[in-house]
């Protein structure tokens, strides 16, 4: 699976959770993948709920979001978070712009909970940089 969202700015996510820590370039990575892994998920319960209501258009509500925030707060970009939405729904449903920033949202809210979890595994072995093992770590205990 080739990963559509960009790495920079998952790693922007990384270190703004990383305190003094430094952040490799695999961290970056294995949390761009689980990412887009989460995001494809989330549209395809969303496409359910859109398809229950007889539309073929996801909308924020669909992803439980009632109020869309501003799309400049947000660090993940809205094109490729599009295109991770579409990754398990096809072409078949539209994909309305309050939705893809819901979507990026709830994404970078997730990320955001991962970082600070991975930097705290980091700090826990007594080490200076956040690697793709504390990224696997956070998952192997908590999902």
């Amino acid at each position: 699976m080739s990963v559509e969202l960009p790495f920079a700015p998952v790693d922007t996510i990384i270190r703004r959770n990383a305190g003094d820590l430094r952040v490799s370039a695999d961290a970056a990575e294995e949390l761009a993948r689980r990412i887009q892994r989460h995001g494809a998920e989330l549209a395809v319960d969303a496409a359910e709920a859109a398809t229950g209501d007889g539309r073929k258009t996801l909308m924020a509500a669909d992803f439980g979001v009632e109020q869309v925030v501003d799309r400049d707060s947000l660090e993940l970009p809205v094109a490729p978070v599009d295109r991770i939405a579409r990754l398990d729904i096809g072409d078949s449903y539209r994909v309305s712009m309050d939705a893809r920033i819901a979507l990026a949202d709830i994404l970078e809210d997730y990320a955001d909970n991962v970082a600070a979890a991975a930097a705290t595994l980091a700090n826990h072995a007594d080490r200076r940089t956040i690697q793709a093992e504390d990224i696997e770590t956070y998952f192997a205990l908590f999902e």
